[in-house]
């Protein structure tokens, strides 16, 4: 077993009894960077990515998984950060995104979340016409990559 599913393992036994909790990531880079992404239905606190922390953290030193120096790091991921769990989805649903697929780019209102994929309500201009708005299915395998727009209007 890998670090990565060593601290995965550690960390869903931490939030076993928070189902509003989920992890989005871990990565254990070269440079001894151990970071944790956690997000939750509604958020998730300070309180809650220290709590992670100290339990990831003390279970990793008790059985000495990592040999070297290691900076360990719980965060929520930033709004820069691409959605990869459906439940980032669903959490985001009304909100602006950009999905990005290996031959187009949609921007649109996020409506509706399923196992399948997503749907977004996109305006379509066209020259010389009012915009039209329509509702595009868009399938997770088709999606490369998925951001939140934030507006600052």
């Amino acid at each position: 077993m890998n670090i990565e599913q060593k601290v995965r393992e550690l960390v869903e036994q931490k939030i076993a009894d928070r189902p509003d909790l989920f992890l989005v990531d871990v990565k254990m880079h070269p440079n001894g960077k151990l970071i944790i992404l956690m997000d939750g239905d509604q958020g998730i606190g300070i309180g809650d990515c220290a709590a992670i922390s100290r339990h990831v953290g003390f279970h990793l030193e008790e059985e000495n998984v990592i040999e070297q120096a290691y900076n360990l790091e719980v965060s929520s991921p930033g709004l820069d950060t691409p959605l990869s769990e459906k439940r980032q989805y669903q959490k985001n649903i009304g909100r602006t995104v950009s999905v990005k697929q290996s031959d187009s780019k949609h921007e649109g209102k996020l409506v509706m979340v399923t196992d399948e994929g997503i749907t977004i309500e996109e305006k379509i201009k066209e020259k010389g016409k009012k915009p039209e708005v329509t509702e595009t299915l868009i399938p997770f395998d088709k999606i490369t990559e998925t951001k939140v727009l934030i507006s600052f209007k």
